[in-house]
């Protein structure tokens, strides 16, 4: 059965018609009304849904029973990461929501190749926001992972770091970093840099914010697999 998000608040009884994205999903899919598929709006657990009329750009559907099934990680996990060129950013988005990312906070740093503002990164961060739907719609989670509009480094570190009780490291090849563990926090936070890392400076900001310098191994991983391997350990 196909697998939706429609992004206002479902509620079992409830007839509308689909907001425009969802509704061009439905077309996509050539289903025709009676059709059954699956919506979720990201608060958790899912909704069998009825298609009840198919217009030309408008889609009309009834929401049927709730299942509260969850499919979250057992832990909350941040990754904050230097943007990697190219289409590496969007292969990067769409493995970490379906690997069970909480939140992706895109940055630029010194050695950041992208650089974006103003409405190009707002629709970049839009297009990745969409791209973490639909991994969400394709393996199963109900929650959509946030991904946050684009900072630099130094604004993020300054206004917007995480909380003194997320657990927070900085991927480092510098010394004296220690080899990343999970831990049995709740929550954390994963920084890491573009291609090239984050320079000394860049590094020293982010431990005098409170972030601990960690590796994953001898091997150097790249800008768009280092914070997935960093996902996958911090989850256990």
């Amino acid at each position: 059965m196909p697998r939706i998000f429609c992004p206002q608040p479902l509620a079992s009884g409830a007839a509308f018609d689909l907001p425009p994205g969802p509704a061009r999903h439905v077309q996509v899919l050539r289903l025709q009304p009676g059709d059954t598929i699956t919506l979720f709006d990201g608060r958790g657990g899912e909704y069998e849904a009825t298609v009840r009329r198919m217009g030309r750009s408008d889609v009309g559907i009834e929401v049927g029973s709730f299942d509260p099934v969850e499919r979250e990680a057992p832990r909350t996990i941040h990754l904050a990461l230097g943007m990697p060129a190219n289409d590496r950013m969007d292969w990067l988005v769409e493995k970490a929501a379906e690997l069970g990312a909480a939140s992706i906070q895109p940055l630029m740093s010194a050695r950041t190749v992208l650089r974006l503002s103003g409405e190009r990164a707002e629709k970049k961060a839009a297009h990745w926001q969409a791209v973490a739907v639909a991994a969400c719609e394709q393996c199963g989670r109900n929650r959509v992972p946030v991904v946050h509009p684009l900072l630099t480094l130094s604004d993020w570190l300054g206004q917007h770091a995480p909380a003194p009780a997320v657990r927070r490291y900085l991927l480092s090849l510098s010394e004296p970093s220690q080899p990343l563990r999970a831990e049995a926090q709740d929550e954390a936070c994963f920084l890491s840099g573009p291609e090239g890392g984050l320079t000394p400076q860049e590094e020293e900001a982010a431990i005098a914010a409170g972030f601990q310098p960690v590796r994953l191994g001898p091997q150097i991983l790249r800008a768009e697999t280092a914070p997935l391997a960093a996902l996958m350990r911090l989850l256990g």
